[in-house]
């Protein structure tokens, strides 16, 4: 079958929801990437491959482009990895080092609600000293409550498996064991960050320190398992290959299937892209990556093949308007993305790497954007 015959009847596939398998999504990303096919070949591809990712979106969610009004608390950036794509951690006496107080994250809290805000979604560095009389676990569950207590109608969205890890070390309890005991104080739901690329190959250049594919996986299952909703992300556009990204793809697809399989009472709720951006990331990184910003056509591909992919199992994508910039962001929403995320209303992490996106985005803002498509945009809880 010649290439083209095999794209269309991939793409085929995919329109009569049929899953395509790791093999097939890797095909249609090397086809948009290699510099052996003409030009005018690629960008067909590349047309079709956008066409498909937009009419399945529409087949699995609609028109609609959702929102969520939130705000970003990042509660600390004092941490003790050293991740080589992060300009956010710092050492504890290090200049611009930060670690808000009670008062400091109900202020912010109470702002966002005054605001309209149902979630607050809220993830800090892995700060060695950040207990309550000896334990890590006190700490965090004094963080949810803090706002729980005062504000119990807002969604809490807080505690990366990274988290979750980093406290039942410090306290040598398991993983179940921390889940619950967030999950009494009032955590929602996690946010499915600290997956960069699910490949341990990688993970050992980029994020050494941090927890292995194995973990991340497990820790999100167990969420799942024991009825904590989390999202999915993928941090693109850096040292990973077409296949890992495919294989990332991949274990996420599996992941929400098992929990599906087994009647867990959660699952993933959406996946993110998140593309890498390097401005001011640690040098060995960025120089190996060779640029500062995403490559924009590069994310949109893979916002295709995520959909294509992953659409009929994680029906929810959301590009980041943060690491793209809002203009991006909405031509991603052509490319099988149904929802724009949230205002925030601050953000440190990637803006300190040198996004150029911005920190906050209004509401008016994240409508004019969707209604420039012409498409209608709908207010959602962080659960859809």
């Amino acid at each position: 079958m010649e290439n083209q015959d095999l794209i269309d009847s991939i793409l085929d596939k995919a329109l009569d929801q049929q899953d395509i398998s790791e093999a097939e999504a890797l095909i249609l990303l090397q086809q948009t990437k290699s510099d052996n096919i003409p030009t005018q070949v690629k960008q067909s591809t590349i047309n079709k491959i956008q066409q498909t990712g937009d009419r399945l979106r529409k087949k699995q969610v609609g028109d609609a482009v959702t929102y969520v009004i939130n705000r970003n608390i990042n509660f600390t950036n004092i941490c003790e990895q050293h991740c080589s794509f992060c300009a956010f951690r710092r050492d504890a006496e290090a200049e611009g080092s930060f670690w808000l107080d009670t008062n400091q994250i109900i202020a912010k809290t109470a702002e966002a609600v005054a605001q309209g805000a149902t979630e607050i979604c809220m993830q800090g560095g892995l700060h060695p000293e950040a207990k309550i009389q000896g334990t890590s676990l006190a700490y965090y569950l004094e963080l949810a409550t803090t706002i729980k207590n005062q504000f119990p109608q807002i969604h809490l969205h807080a505690f990366s498996p990274q988290e979750v890890q980093f406290i039942a070390r410090e306290d040598d309890i398991s993983y179940q064991k921390v889940i619950t005991a967030l999950q009494k104080a009032g955590v929602d739901s996690m946010p499915g960050t600290a997956a960069e690329i699910l490949d341990d190959s990688v993970r050992k250049i980029i994020c050494p320190e941090k927890i292995n594919t194995a973990t991340w996986l497990e820790i999100i299952g167990t969420a799942h398992r024991l009825g904590l909703p989390t999202t999915s992300t993928m941090l693109s556009g850096h040292i990973e290959s077409p296949e890992q990204q495919i294989a990332h793809l991949g274990k996420l697809r599996s992941l929400q299937q098992n929990a599906i399989a087994n009647n867990y009472p959660a699952k993933i709720s959406e996946f993110i892209i998140l593309p890498f951006v390097g401005q001011e990331a640690p040098k060995a990184l960025k120089n190996r990556v060779g640029r500062d910003q995403p490559i924009i056509e590069d994310a949109l591909v893979l916002t295709a093949v995520a959909r294509i992919f992953l659409g009929n199992w994680i029906i929810n994508h959301q590009p980041s308007w943060v690491k793209l910039g809002l203009t991006a962001a909405t031509q991603a929403l052509n490319w099988g993305c149904n929802d724009l995320g949230g205002t925030l209303m601050e953000e440190h992490i990637t803006t300190m790497a040198g996004a150029q996106g911005g920190t906050c985005m209004t509401v008016e803002e994240l409508q004019t954007a969707t209604a420039s498509l012409g498409r209608p945009s709908k207010q959602r809880q962080t659960i859809y």
